[in-house]
Parts: C-alpha cells; sequence; structure tokens
C-alpha cells in the first residue's frame, strides 16, 4: 500500500511567528521493507537539502505530526530524535523544535549547487574521486550471493551436523583469556598440528605446522596465490569449464586466463603437454584432480604424476585445489598430488566450507617452505589474524576424533541421497537431460543441450530451489548448457518436487 502524502500541506513557523505552507511531502510505502521510520527521516532530510525546510524554522509538534502524517507519534518521535543526533534540527525548552542554524556539510553543498544551478548552466560533473585500477573494475562486476536453499551447490547437510559437540567445544573455550589476544599470524598452532595429522592419514600430504598457512576460507587462500605469484598479464592455466570463485579470486591480479580443456571431465593433461610452446609463458596451473568442479572427473594417478612431470620440467606451481575429496563413496579418498612429488611445486588448498559448514570461514594452504614468509607476510598486512575461538573449536574437534566421524557419517548419508537423486533423474528426465555423475562429491550436473540455463536456474529460484547454470563455469564460448545441483543439502521430498518441476518445465 502507497500512501500518498501529495495533498498534505504542513504548517511551519520562522521565529517571528509568521506561519508559511511547505511543499507536500513525497508518498511513501507501508509494505516496504525499508522502515517507515527511516521513510520519515528521509523525507526531511531532503526537504532540508533541498531547501525547503530552511534554518530558523519551527517544525509542528511531535503530536501534530503525527495526526497530519497519520503515523503513531513514537515514530515521529524517534525520527526528530535521530535528525536532533545528526545535527538538522535542535529544541529549546518551552518554545518547540527549530531547523538548525548550522546544517551539516553535506546538505549544505547540496544546497549551494542547487542554488548555482538556478542561475548558471549546469556543467558535467567531474569524477569526484578516481579509483585505482582494481576499483574501477570492482565497480562494473557483481556480488555473488548464494543463499541457502535445497540444491545450493557446496552447501552441505546443516541439519545433520553435530550441533551439540560444536557447542559444548565452544562453550568450553569461550572464557579463556588466550583466545581474546593475537596469535600466529599463519594461524593457531594446534590446529596447525591437527590439520598434519589429519592430512597425513587421509591425504598422504607431506608437511609440517610450519608450512600450514590459516586462511579465511579458500577465496583468500587463492586471492594470495593470484597476489604473490602473478603480475598483470601472467598466464594462468584454469580448468575449463571450472570453479567460478577461482577464477573471480584471480582476476584482481589481472592475469591473462588460459582456458585447458577437459577429457573424461578432468584436466587434459595430454593438451597442456601438445601445446607446451603456446603454455611456455604459464605460472600458475589451477586444478581440482581429486573432484572436477563442476564435472566431477577424477584425474587418474598416473596423469597426476605427468602433469607433476610436465609442471616441474617447465617451472610452474600447481595449485591443487582439494575442495571436497573427502565425499568418495565408493572408494577411499584418492591420495593428494602434494604428497606425490618431491618436487616443492605444488601449493595444496584446503577448505572446512564442505565438511563442517560456510559460515565459519576458515581454509588453508600447505605452502612450498620458501613460500612461507611471503604468504604469511601478505596475509598478515591484508587481513591480520583470523578469530582465534573458531580455530580452536576445530583443532579440538578433529583431535577428539569428531571431524573424522562426522565424515564417515556424511560420506554414508550423501551416497544415500546421491543414488536417490541420479534415479529419479534417470527415470523421470531419461529422455531429457543428460546426467553427469560420478560417485563422489555434494552435487551432481545434468547436461540440457539447447537451454537457456540461466533462465532456466532463475525459474527454480522463483520455486525456491538453488542451482547455478552450467555455462557460467565456461572461460570461453564453447559451452555445454544444463544445471549444477548440489543434493547433500536436501530431503528426499525436496529431490522428488525439483524432478517433477523440471519434467513440467522441460
Amino acid at each position: 500500500m502507497i500512501r500518498d502524502w501529495s495533498s498534505i500541506k504542513i504548517q511551519f513557523c520562522n521565529f517571528y511567528g509568521t506561519n508559511m505552507e511547505v511543499a507536500s511531502f513525497p508518498a511513501f510505502d507501508l509494505n516496504s521493507n525499508e522502515p517507515l521510520q527511516h521513510q520519515i527521516h528521509q523525507q526531511f532530510v531532503s526537504l532540508i537539502a533541498q531547501g525547503r525546510l530552511t534554518s530558523g524554522l519551527r517544525l509542528p509538534s511531535t503530536r501534530k505530526l503525527s495526526e497530519i502524517l497519520q503515523v503513531s507519534r513514537n515514530t515521529i518521535v524517534l525520527v526528530i530524535e535521530q535528525l536532533k543526533m545528526e545535527g538538522f534540527v535542535y529544541s529549546q525548552t518551552g518554545r518547540g523544535t527549530f531547523i538548525s542554524n548550522d546544517i551539516p556539510d553535506v546538505i549544505s553543498i547540496s544546497n549551494t549547487q542547487k542554488q548555482a544551478s538556478k542561475t548558471t548552466k549546469p556543467e558535467k560533473r567531474s569524477q569526484f574521486m578516481a579509483l585505482s585500477q582494481l576499483g574501477e573494475t570492482m565497480k562494473k562486476l557483481s556480488v555473488s550471493s548464494a543463499l541457502t536453499l535445497p540444491f545450493t551447490p557446496g552447501v552441505p547437510d546443516l541439519k545433520h551436523f553435530p550441533h551439540k559437540i560444536w557447542h559444548k567445544l565452544v562453550r568450553q573455550h569461550q572464557d579463556r583469556t588466550v583466545l581474546m589476544g593475537y596469535d600466529d599470524p599463519q594461524g593457531y598452532l594446534p590446529l596447525r598440528e591437527a590439520l598434519v595429522s589429519y592430512l597425513s592419514l587421509s591425504r598422504g600430504v607431506n608437511c609440517k605446522a610450519e608450512n600450514i598457512l590459516i586462511t579465511q576460507g579458500s577465496q583468500q587462500a587463492i586471492s594470495l596465490c593470484s597476489q604473490i605469484l602473478l603480475n598483470e598479464g601472467d598466464m594462468l592455466l584454469h580448468e575449463n569449464p571450472g570453479y567460478q570463485g577461482a577464477n573471480r579470486a584471480f582476476s584482481t591480479s589481472k592475469p591473462f586466463v588460459q582456458p585447458v580443456p577437459l577429457k573424461n571431465n578432468s584436466i587434459d593433461v595430454d593438451w597442456m603437454i601438445n601445446h607446451c610452446e603456446k603454455l611456455s609463458e604459464s605460472k600458475i596451473i589451477y586444478t581440482t584432480p581429486a573432484h572436477q568442479y563442476p564435472m566431477g572427473g577424477l584425474l587418474p594417478a598416473s596423469d597426476r604424476l605427468r602433469l607433476i612431470n610436465w609442471a616441474t620440467e617447465n617451472n610452474k606451481w600447481i595449485l591443487e585445489d582439494d575442495y571436497d575429496s573427502e565425499y568418495h563413496f565408493n572408494h577411499k579418498p584418492i591420495a593428494a598430488m602434494q604428497g606425490m612429488t618431491k618436487h616443492n611445486n605444488v601449493i595444496y588448498m584446503g577448505s572446512f566450507s564442505k565438511t563442517l559448514f560456510p559460515a565459519l570461514r576458515l581454509g588453508y594452504l600447505i605452502l612450498p617452505d620458501e613460500l612461507i614468509r611471503p604468504f604469511t607476510v601478505a596475509k598478515s598486512y591484508l587481513t591480520g589474524d583470523l578469530p582465534l575461538l573458531n580455530q580452536a573449536v576445530v583443532a579440538d574437534f578433529i583431535m577428539q576424533g569428531h571431524f573424522v566421524r562426522h565424515l564417515r557419517k556424511m560420506r554414508k548419508q550423501y551416497k544415500e541421497k546421491f543414488l536417490h537423486f541420479e534415479q529419479l533423474i534417470n527415470t523421470v528426465l531419461k529422455t531429457k537431460v543428460n546426467i553427469i555423475a560420478e560417485s563422489a562429491g555434494m552435487h551432481l550436473v545434468i547436461e540440457i543441450p539447447n537451454i537457456n540455463d540461466v533462465q532456466l536456474k532463475n525459474k527454480l529460484y522463483e520455486h525456491g530451489f538453488g542451482s547455478s547454470a552450467l555455462s557460467s563455469y565456461y572461460l570461453n564460448d564453447e559451452i555445454k548448457t544444463g544445471l549444477v545441483l548440489g543434493f547433500a543439502n536436501t530431503t528426499e521430498e525436496n529431490r522428488m518436487d525439483l524432478v517433477e518441476l523440471l519434467d513440467k518445465i522441460l
């Protein structure tokens, strides 16, 4: 409902008691998400900025304004109090509330410009403050937001998280004074030691606590790699299709991104070897070998060794993103590339977003010795320390065995969800989609040829379902269309409803 003030004329008085009529207030929206108090406050500020309420004018009483504007008196009182705090109005005991004689600078500037525009030809406004090149680039981009909806990729099953155990550990740590100060910029030492133990046994990673840098999730980890290892124009080899977040994080250094195609849904090592001369200037290879994102392929051990040898011979870094390797359903997780080489050119990256929960915002890098100092200093300069409480809780969660038990439990549940979802798609949508599903991870891909998958994604969003358009993961025009669907945070009913909806739409 829009309440129209266009016919309302409010009487204001100056110091000499002369009544004057001020032009009407604009309409305001009772159904808006913006609070009514804020809308009315903005109308007052706007009238002052436009010079329609000038210094010295006395406002009607709060009771009178409440009657005129047909809103509660309490709302008007809160508006007037806020205007006082901001310096727009002042009160005199026994006399009333007046428009201030000393209007804040931003309003004075607005008035001056308004008056000047009446007498002079308006000039094209110059840029107020120049942004950096990065700032100008960021201004043209949009923030990617993903609500926690069923089928949103990357969201784990939050309902089955061991909340009681987690909260118990939080309570044990929250009164510890040592966790209230600063700490090693590399991260909380007990957490790094816990990771050494866990990653050595589960992923075959070879490192010491000194090699681990705790980061604010995978985005910061990739951003640090970009800033420390790449200059503008340097060549980056990036899986195609590949993880959108990595491409965005790397973009801050403005590299030349060379897409690397997939073979059997994993990075094509043969393609890189055959194009060695073309790729000679490249510095970093970004890859997800344990479970290619988003297509789900597993890079065979022989190809891993060939990739390591090629990168070593050609003087290149490998950034190994091990984002959800714990969730292989039919076999144990494949050993990480980092532990397969004696060469010091593999940077291993992991995160707790999918194994625990996204809001934790904790990740880590396993760094070769020569990269520890520059990465640590860069993180210290750019973001400083991370909160110690969460790091301490995660350290205990791992060391007390809760982490492994949680992974074992979720691996079983995700397998059941995966098999149910796969069966539904194959039964109902068999003639309409091509399912690309590996027995691993928290999502699957359905290829739907000759469709606008962005529009399809938006259509699902309207019905309360998350997804990603498959085309958005490609770095060039040679794309496939379809959907990336995260099944981890879904119920049986969710999966049945989504497949039924897709059947109707397609």
